[in-house]
Order: structure tokens, then C-alpha cells, then sequence
């Protein structure tokens, strides 16, 4: 893989840059076909060509076709002055179909108010909010999701280093072969798409000397001890879902008056304190807290999150995902959502965890792959045989994290990755209402990364009244876009 690569891809890098943005080089995928198209964006036409091939990477002797579909502005006069975006979805193991034909993309599903697809197969219309005027943008499918494939050891693009490193490969090779190593560039993740996100964001300053001037990370996670409910071992995840908690409450209007009618954003910041102030170190305490001070905090607690007392005493102060969904409404016989609270439903036999529960989970698969089906091979004119593969549930359940400790943490890698480079920075996108990548755990992930003063404005943060997928929700989406282009100005 790159390691062993590096050296030569660097070492070409530029001379090969300035051949390709001659127009002498032939892109080396193992089948790219273009085609022009155009989107109105913001009330702009835009021009652009769509590609879709793959690039193979390697891992000593395996092999990876990785596919990739890139949309790039036509028209331009430096392209060493037009941003270049490489976007992916998480999982880890999911398709970029979602932040491509949901967000970002210039082809957009048609949805409801409530985030359904409004026709079976959906329909691809016309993305108002698409990026593509901004910046030139990349999505690639992760190996075996999408059309990409590897060969007999697919194990060898598994797990966080052989998948950084595989995209790392892919992300460098495009650049070199399309001239567009001189290009701003810009990574963008979503869920574990963050975890990877600034793994390669590493890997590039590390192994190639290539700075990322931008991560977008939409509904982070970069430290999994925060999502760990271990039987009471790890306390960290009940302090960092309870915020979330008390905006399901808030929202459903479970709470006194007194916090409902409160602005969300008051009441969270009232929540928060509560935590970091009382509720945490009461956790810390273990044992050893008195019985007195326990009834404070679950009185204290059970006012916040809409949940009896008693039921939080019965829980000694710890509840879990599972055990707030089925207990808000109980009373109306329904759970709420895990990717986005603010759905409702009937109690199943499934689990949260793998969506077959969520009530917030509702199927974007059936609608949203036979309309791409048809786009890839009808609109962009690429023709495989091969079967589009959403997700690979096999990578899901193989994969492992380099990691010494039980729980795998980013906060020294974006700390280095800010110190070596003070012109990044870093976006961090949220959701008051996903319970899967809690808002209040992404705070305190970039709170522990320790960096020097002058580079804290490198990171920002924006809130959206949506769940994990925030970008269904039109009003969020509307925020996500307007902030997008002030954003890629700084």
C-alpha cells in the first residue's frame, strides 16, 4: 500500500501534475467514462463533467478496484485555485450513494418533509444545495461497498489502517492523475466516514507531504470510549448520550413547563452543566456516593430527560440508549429513534443498534439503489455487471482498530494533524436529536484535543434541529449549505 508506494508516488507527483493539467495523460482507472451535464445550484447553471471508474490500490500483492464518482466544474480557468472535495459515507463499510445523493451531490433523492424517498424507485431531481458550485467533489464507495471490489483477500482492505491507507492511495492517485495535486483539498466524512476522515488527513501529511486545508465531519465520532455502554465499566457514555437525552424529552414535550418552554438551545446549555458539573462526578464517584446525594441526582436527572425517579434510581443513575427509547413514551406504547429522536414508533423485536428497531431508520435502500442503478449506468453511461452493494455487513463485523487500548481515540491525531498544520481546519457537524454520534460527545472530543490558542479557531461547530442525518431535514439542510459557503472562504 502507500508505505511501501510513497515514495515514488511523491517523486512523480508534480511532474505528473503538470502533464495531466496539459491534457498528455490518460486517467488510469480501469474504466472511467465522462459525460457533460449541468444543475442549477443556488439560481447558477452550472457546467460540469461527471466520471465514474474505479482506481486500483494495492495491499502487497491484493488487489482493490475502489469506484468513484467525481463531479468537476467545467470551465475553469486555475485549478489550482478551485477547491477539490473527497467525500464518503461511514458505516465503516457503507456506500457513498447517502452523502452523495442526499447532500452533497448535484443529483439529489426527492424527499418528503420527514426524510422519505416521495416515489419507489426514488427520483433523482436537481440539487439546489449542492456543493458543486463551490468546489469540485469526489465520493467513493469504500472497498466492497458501491462497485468497488477487491480480489481473493478482501481482508486486506479491512479495519481503519487498510482502509485509510486504501483511500489514502485512491485520494493521492486521482490527484496525480487528474493534475490537481496543486488543488485546495478538502476531506469530508459522515458517522465512521470522521473516524476515516482524519485518518487519511494523517496519512496524506505523514506519507505524501500533502496538507488537507479542510475536514468536513458530519456526525462525528472520534473517540468510540464515548459510545461504549460497558455493563457500568465505562461511565463516560451516560454523561456524554445525556444531552441528547434531554432534546428527545424536550422535543416529544416530556419535561416541566418551566424547561419546555425554554429555547432548545438554553435548555441544552442548562443540561450541560448539569453533567459536567454534578452529574459526571457523582458517576466518578461510584460506590462511594451517598445515598442522599444519589437521590439528588436522579431527581435532578429524571427532571431533564423526561424519565420517573424511580426509574433512574433503579438504573443507579446509568441509562443507556436501549433503556431511554423504550422508557420516554412508554406510557403511549411507543419507542423513539436512535438516528433521530424525533421519530416515534411501535416496540419491535429488533435492535436499535443494527436500525431493524429504529423507528428514525426508515428504509432510504429500496428507493435509493435502483434510482442509482439506473443513474450510473443510463445518465453517467458506466456499464458493470457487477451488483451495487449499499453496505458490506461482512467489513462491518471483521473489522479491528489500531489501538493498544480498549477504546480506539483520535484527540492526539487531530491534535498533531493541527499542530503540523495551522491552515486546516476543521468543521464539526451535529445533530440535537441523534442518538447514534451525540453532539455532546463531539464537544468533549475536541475539548481534550490540546492544541495552541491560536489555532482554536481552526474549529467550529454547527447545531441542526435534525437527527444523524441531518441533511433531511430542509431547514437544516438550508443552514448546512449557507454555512458551507462561508466556510470554504476562510
Amino acid at each position: 500500500m502507500m508505505k511501501k508506494n510513497i515514495t515514488v508516488i511523491v517523486l512523480l507527483a508534480l511532474a505528473m501534475a503538470t502533464l495531466f493539467s496539459q491534457g498528455l495523460g490518460e486517467q488510469s482507472a480501469d474504466t472511467a467514462v465522462r459525460t457533460k451535464h449541468s444543475a442549477l445550484i443556488r439560481g447558477q447553471m452550472i457546467d460540469y463533467t461527471a466520471t465514474a471508474g474505479t482506481i486500483t490500490v494495492y495491499n502487497g500483492e491484493s488487489a482493490c478496484e475502489i469506484f468513484y464518482i467525481a463531479y468537476t466544474r467545467d470551465g475553469v480557468q486555475d485549478i489550482r485555485q478551485r477547491p477539490i472535495t473527497f467525500a464518503f459515507n461511514g458505516g465503516p463499510s457503507v456506500a457513498s450513494m447517502y452523502i452523495n445523493y442526499l447532500c452533497m451531490g448535484p443529483m439529489h433523492m426527492e424527499i418528503d418533509d420527514n426524510g422519505y424517498s416521495t416515489d419507489l424507485p426514488a427520483k433523482l431531481v436537481n440539487n439546489y444545495n449542492s456543493l458543486l458550485d463551490i468546489t469540485d467533489l469526489v465520493f467513493i464507495d469504500a472497498p466492497d461497498t458501491g462497485y468497488s471490489f477487491t480480489d481473493d483477500n478482501p481482508d486486506d482492505f479491512i479495519g481503519y489502517h487498510n482502509d485509510v491507507y486504501a483511500i489514502s492511495d485512491f485520494i493521492m492517485t486521482y490527484l496525480i492523475n487528474n493534475g490537481r495535486v496543486g488543488s485546495p483539498l478538502y476531506i469530508a466524512g459522515e458517522s465512521y466516514g470522521t473516524t476515516r476522515a482524519v485518518g487519511i488527513c494523517n496519512v496524506l501529511a505523514e506519507d505524501c507531504s500533502l496538507g488537507v486545508r479542510g475536514l468536513m465531519l458530519l456526525s462525528s465520532v472520534n473517540d468510540f470510549m464515548y459510545y461504549a455502554f460497558d455493563n457500568g465499566s465505562n461511565d463516560i457514555p451516560y454523561a456524554m448520550f445525556t444531552p441528547t437525552f434531554a432534546a428527545d424529552a424536550w422535543y416529544h414535550g416530556c419535561l416541566d413547563k418551566s424547561y419546555q418552554d425554554m429555547a432548545l438551545e438554553d435548555y441544552l446549555d442548562l443540561v450541560r452543566t448539569f453533567v459536567l458539573d454534578e452529574y459526571y462526578p457523582a458517576l466518578f464517584k461510584g460506590r462511594s456516593l451517598s445515598a442522599e446525594k444519589k437521590d439528588e441526582i436522579a431527581e435532578k436527572y429524571a427532571s431533564f430527560t423526561g424519565l420517573s425517579k424511580d426509574f433512574v434510581l433503579a438504573s443507579n443513575l446509568r441509562v443507556d440508549m436501549n433503556a431511554f427509547s423504550d422508557r420516554l413514551l412508554e406510557k403511549q406504547g411507543l419507542i423513539v429513534g436512535r438516528y433521530d429522536g424525533r421519530f416515534k414508533g411501535k416496540k419491535t423485536s429488533g435492535s436499535l443498534e443494527t436500525g431493524t428497531a429504529d423507528p428514525s431508520n426508515f428504509d432510504r435502500d429500496l428507493p435509493l439503489q435502483a434510482a442509482v442503478y439506473h443513474y450510473i449506468s443510463q445518465d453517467l453511461g458506466y456499464k458493470t455487471d457487477r451488483i451495487y452493494n449499499p453496505i458490506s455487513w461482512l467489513a462491518n463485523s471483521n473489522w479491528t482498530y489500531d489501538s493498544d487500548n480498549t477504546y480506539f481515540s483520535q484527540e492526539t491525531v487531530i491534535r498533531d494533524s493541527l499542530t503540523k498544520n495551522g491552515k486546516m481546519k476543521i468543521w464539526v457537524m451535529c445533530g440535537y436529536y441523534d442518538g447514534a454520534t451525540p453532539f455532546f460527545a463531539a464537544e468533549n472530543v475536541y475539548n481534550h484535543v490540546f492544541i495552541d490558542e491560536s489555532r482554536q479557531d481552526n474549529i467550529s461547530f454547527t447545531y441542526y434541529p435534525a437527527g444523524h442525518m441531518f441533511y433531511l431535514d430542509k431547514s437544516s439542510f438550508e443552514q448546512f449549505r449557507e454555512y458551507a459557503e462561508k466556510w470554504y472562504q476562510i
